[in-house]
């Protein structure tokens, strides 16, 4: 499998967990909700509307080739704003989708990074990114 195949495989996964993800919002609202923290308003609001989210970053990943690179970016960040309510549910020690001991949320917590990096990754996000500061280096260094 060449490498654009596995990144490939690698988005339709991250595709596959944001529209599961997505549905849940609306299927186990309960559990979602006890990931909003306390300072956030409206947090059956916040549940539902990061569900909706979810699901159409999930079609964007399927769908949307040929700007797969700000799609990755948008996930990536989406994935940033949400990491507040994982690090709620672990310090107020909130069981939710199984995760009812200290150690297992908090190695949820590590799952983030993770989700983070796939998304740059199966996009091509990362690389460009690289490409993109490589070339404005090398330009620099140039004599013109």
């Amino acid at each position: 499998m060449s490498a654009m195949g596995v990144r490939d495989v690698g988005r339709y996964l991250l595709a596959g967990i944001l529209l599961f993800a997505g549905i849940g919002h609306f299927r186990s609202t309960a559990e979602f909700l006890a990931q909003v923290p306390g300072w956030m308003p409206a947090p059956e609001v916040v549940v539902y509307v990061s569900g909706v989210v979810e699901i159409l970053l999930a079609l964007a990943l399927v769908l949307l080739r040929r700007q797969r690179v700000l799609v990755g970016w948008i996930v990536a960040a989406f994935f940033v704003l949400i990491f507040p309510g994982n690090v709620s549910q672990f310090l107020t020690s909130t069981s939710a989708f199984g995760l009812d001991t200290d150690g297992a949320r908090f190695i949820r917590l590590l799952f983030q990074p993770a989700l983070v990096i796939l998304a740059l990754w199966s996009t091509g996000a990362w690389r460009a990114w690289r490409s993109r500061r490589s070339a404005a280096g090398s330009s620099l260094t140039s004599d013109s």
